[in-house]
């Protein structure tokens, strides 16, 4: 338990999944949230002292540097998809960063996005392409990680198309043909994990993290419909409408999708042609298919003891 590992939002879907293997491989974590009871699902993962709690927030400089205090790695994971991008993907980022070189840590991991870029439309991309540069500026060595969709028993992308397929007879597709590299989440935090361990091999690289799988949104509806046993129309929206009504209606509460979402959506989430990824961990990353169904099987009629599409 040489190694102190700080997970800044270590209590979110991916967090969770880093934590654990942090705590596979022996090492101790610092869970730093706002609000740290929220994690506190975590403590079962590692004995008596392993994993250890502590309220931070990037909005709050002295949080953060009594977050990493002492710390080996630090692994920034905190991003959102509304709300103040600004102040947490570029500011918050930055805030983060130079609080571990301050602190002497050995190695930091920036968690980013594909397509993050400072010259990008949609806010989140610009944001995160921004909270890069930042994090460069305040720590020259520190690791990218750009992950593309993510999926896991907790996801709220895959899931959230499978309760809706599982609901509706006719589920409309927005923006059918946009392309996707969904990644399982586990393969992701195995990558992370090893970022935040070994500096000597990861330190100052930029990776991105995409599934074996290239799927179109139709492509995944349909994908996911079929997993879950119903037979239902798919009807692609016309990019005009839905662009409209994420204009008019994406900022009211429960839209289901967000003008800035809309602009994400108009790139492809796909990893870049000869970017270093998943085969620089030495991961063979699984596809859709492989695991999905296990958690998946919820949303068929009768749950695994369904025999057919309905």
């Amino acid at each position: 338990m040489d190694e102190l590992v700080t997970l800044i939002g270590g209590g979110g879907f991916l967090g969770r999944y880093v934590a654990q293997e942090l705590l596979a491989a022996g090492a101790r974590v610092r869970i730093a949230e706002r609000y740290p009871a929220d994690a506190w699902y975590l403590k079962p993962l590692g004995p008596l002292g392993q994993v250890q709690f502590v309220p931070a927030s990037l909005t709050k400089p002295d949080s953060i540097a009594r977050a990493v205090s002492g710390a080996t790695a630090v692994v920034n994971l905190v991003g959102v998809l509304k709300g103040p991008f600004q102040a947490l993907h570029v500011d918050g980022a930055r805030t983060a960063a130079a609080a571990a070189r301050a602190a002497g840590v050995r190695a930091f991991v920036q968690i980013s996005a594909i397509g993050a870029d400072p010259a990008a439309d949609s806010a989140y991309a610009r944001t995160k392409g921004e909270g890069e540069r930042a994090v460069r500026d305040a720590f020259p060595d520190a690791t990218i990680v750009r992950p593309s969709i993510l999926f896991g028993p907790e996801d709220q992308f895959v899931n959230r198309f499978a309760q809706m397929i599982s609901l509706a007879p006719v589920v409309p597709v927005v923006r059918a043909g946009a392309k996707f590299q969904p990644a399982w989440v586990s393969d992701v935090a195995r990558a992370i994990a090893q970022a935040a361990l070994d500096p000597q091999a990861h330190a100052g690289k930029t990776y991105e993290l995409g599934g074996p799988q290239i799927l179109s949104m139709g492509e995944l509806n349909a994908w996911i419909a079929q997993a879950i046993g119903r037979k239902l129309s798919l009807p692609a929206v016309p990019d005009a409408l839905a662009g409209l009504a994420a204009r008019m209606g994406g900022w009211l509460p429960g839209a289901p999708m967000t003008w800035d979402q809309w602009l994400m959506l108009q790139r492809d989430n796909v990893v870049t042609t000869g970017a270093p990824g998943f085969a620089d961990f030495g991961i063979a990353p699984a596809p859709l298919a492989a695991v999905a169904p296990r958690w998946l099987v919820r949303f068929r009629r009768h749950g695994r003891f369904s025999l057919g599409a309905a």
